[in-house]
């Protein structure tokens, strides 16, 4: 008990009390649960309706657009108290849309110093990348953290989009960084795929004092890419964690592939680690495990850490010991639940998951998962075939002592889903509808290839569908959904943010 009531407090801190979206999943743990939302529930959501459609100014680079949205509200301003949704997009430009109007209050666009190395492609296409992260603050002061192209990091005043203190040098020019967190006045970025050159690496940056000092932590100098779009994870205690892909595995010699990572706040110093005992095979089948954020969550007083990647597993882990004495043993590692092709893209579970506690106490994990079901997942409801991509749902239960994932549910058929987000037991997930050929695939055959996003919400027990939007205009590369006091926020890749609410809104 002392413990979830330290969890309850941290969450408060944070400002997550609050029905605000402020960071990618919704919070520092990527739990991406709306633990504040009270006007969407299982009774209402089918009927829900498209609120705004609002085209935004930001040029596609390569695959990648718009950034997953982030939404502030209390924003003091001369027209009275908003709610503002921030939109990054790749073309180094920041929107803030008035969330419920859908009309544009102010845009910034940055010019980046200095030119890439290298030429860019699909997997470094020298945008920004990195969903930004607000800090909710006291009063009018709210501020957005993004970073640029050339890493720089802009420190914007939510009301204006004024800089609230200079651009200043964060990560290495042109990287590839993935959405930005915040703990304690402290921020971090994760990086992956060597573009421009750069190691794959986490990244903190501490805004308590004038200097802002910066510390990393290198995964290996090639490969150990760390490309969960969630970035990094943060326990309620402080510990940072992430997911490293394919690569050199040394850890005398700090070369961490395919490796779950513990690391301290601040100053990232390796904690903790596990790695799976069939590493080199899955770095020999390019079965990352990096593609995927952790998530972190208590349960019966303790606090646990869930990771998984491209084969099809997953990995329950205890965050005061990933892998025990050995680094290689976690609490328990799930039968293959996908990807029975053992194919290296376009199967397995992606992205970042969602966890929820329902009102019996029951633990509940959410996965996007690419490609068919295994055979032998022994899922006992399903919502019918799901050749391309489902979210399957896992409860937490007790065996024999051991905490275990029991499958629960697979949902319909989802055209490569994207992570959820959880709130009063709807579950809302988003069909991408991109092809994510990798095998002789450039990005104008991907773009050519790819379908049209629909956002569906589902019953959170059982995963039958309440709501479908029908398609958008555009897919989604790489999106995902934020959530607010009764509006669910979608972008899509040809520059378009969409709300959705209630049809019967009481405002």
């Amino acid at each position: 008990m002392v413990y979830l009531r330290l969890y309850s407090l941290l969450i408060l801190l944070t400002g997550i009390a609050a029905a605000d979206w402020l960071t990618f999943g919704g919070d520092p743990q990527r739990t991406s649960w709306a633990r504040n939302e009270s006007i969407l529930n299982k009774q209402n959501v089918g009927t829900m309706e498209m609120k705004f459609k609002l085209k935004l100014d930001n040029a596609p680079k390569e695959l990648t657009s718009l950034m997953q949205p982030v939404v502030i509200d209390q924003v003091k301003t001369p027209r009275g108290i908003k709610e503002f949704v921030i939109v990054a997009g790749s073309s180094d430009t920041i929107h803030a849309v008035d969330a419920d109007s859908g009309k544009l209050v102010w845009r910034k666009s940055f010019t980046p110093e200095g030119t890439p190395t290298r030429a860019p492609n699909t997997l470094c296409p020298f945008a920004v990348n990195a969903t930004p992260v607000i800090d909710s603050g006291r009063g009018r002061f709210k501020t957005i953290y993004m970073i640029a192209s050339d890493g720089k990091l802009h420190a914007l005043d939510a009301y204006n989009g004024e800089d609230r203190f200079p651009p200043t040098a964060f990560v290495p020019a042109f990287s590839k960084n993935w959405s930005l967190n915040l703990y304690e006045g402290v921020l971090y970025t994760a990086i992956s795929q060597r573009c421009n050159g750069v190691p794959s690496s986490v990244y903190s940056m501490d805004l308590n004092v004038p200097e802002h000092p910066i510390h990393s932590f290198e995964a290996g100098p090639t490969g150990a890419g760390i490309w969960g779009r969630g970035g990094v994870a943060i326990s309620p205690s402080g510990k940072i964690y992430a997911i490293t892909g394919d690569g050199p595995f040394d850890p005398a010699n700090g070369k961490f592939s395919d490796t779950i990572l513990a690391l301290s706040a601040k100053d990232l110093k390796l904690v903790d680690y596990y790695t799976p005992t069939n590493r080199e095979w899955l770095t020999r089948k390019d079965l990352d495990i990096g593609n995927v954020t952790p998530v972190v969550f208590p349960y019966k007083d303790r606090e646990y850490v869930v990771g998984a990647g491209k084969e099809g597993r997953l990995y329950l882990m205890q965050s005061g010991s990933l892998g025990g004495e050995t680094h290689r043993k976690p609490l328990w590692t799930s039968p293959l639940m996908s990807n029975e092709d053992v194919s290296y893209s376009g199967h397995g579970f992606w992205g970042a998951f969602a966890t929820w506690e329902d009102e019996q106490a029951k633990r509940w994990i959410f996965a996007p998962t690419w490609g068919p079901p295994h055979p032998s997942a022994g899922f006992h409801v399903t919502n019918g075939e799901a050749p391309h991509g489902s979210i399957m749902a896992f409860r937490m239960e007790m065996k024999d002592g051991w905490p275990v994932l029991n499958p629960a549910w697979v949902s319909r058929d989802m055209d490569v889903p994207e992570p959820p987000i959880i709130a009063n037991g709807v579950l809302f997930a988003l069909s991408s509808g991109e092809d994510v050929r990798q095998f002789a695939a450039k990005t104008a055959e991907r773009l050519a290839g790819s379908r049209k996003t629909i956002l569906y919400a589902l019953d959170a027990e059982t995963g039958k569908e309440l709501y479908s939007s029908g398609e958008l205009s555009s897919f989604t590369h790489f999106g995902g959904l934020a959530i607010s006091n009764g509006r669910v926020f979608v972008s899509t890749y040809d520059g378009c943010l969409y709300a959705f609410g209630l049809k019967e809104e009481s405002r």
